[in-house]
Order: structure tokens, then sequence, then C-alpha cells
């Protein structure tokens, strides 16, 4: 994949849905909500700050993060569906 997001996108991809619940019940296609999970596939180098220096990014490539539920842009990249979005969007890096 020839993609490097710019500024202060991340490039993400979902983490595939739970396919049952606690208690076991087998969910079809149509009930699973989209995860609000991914890890990071690419980062762009960060944003210009006023003083003209490049601050970089918190997260870095191959992070697990949690993001909102209507975070970034989705696109289709070889057949694989990816989110582009700002840092701002991410919630939280799971550790």
């Amino acid at each position: 994949m020839m993609l490097k997001p710019l500024a202060d996108r991340v490039l993400v991809k979902r983490l595939e849905a739970e396919e049952t619940t606690k208690g076991g019940i087998v969910l079809p296609d149509t009930a699973k909500e989209k995860p609000q999970k991914g890890e990071v596939m690419e980062v762009g180098p960060g944003v210009v700050t006023d003083e003209g220096k490049v601050k970089s990014l918190q997260v870095k490539k191959g992070d697990k993060v949690l993001f909102g539920k209507y975070a970034g842009n989705e696109v289709e990249i070889d057949g694989e569906n990816y989110l582009i979005m700002r840092e701002d969007d991410i919630l939280a890096i799971i550790k």
C-alpha cells in the first residue's frame, strides 16, 4: 500500500466486530455494530505549529486505538476498508 496521511491524520483499520454476545448468542451481520476499535496502519508527519516546528503525533503505527462511533472518513484501498481520521478523533490507545 502506498498511502501516507498528511499532517495530523491517521489511517486506521477497524478491528473485526464480535460475532457472539457474552451469553453465547450468535449475531447476524445485520445486528452487528461497527466496532469502535482499530489498528493504526500509517500516521502523518504531524502538525506544523505557529513557530514553524512539526509537532509529532502521539499514536504510532501498530497501536490499537479506540475512536468515536462516527469518526473519520471511510476509504477503500486494494479491496480493504480503512478510516482516515484526525488524531483528535482518537479517544485512547488500548494497552
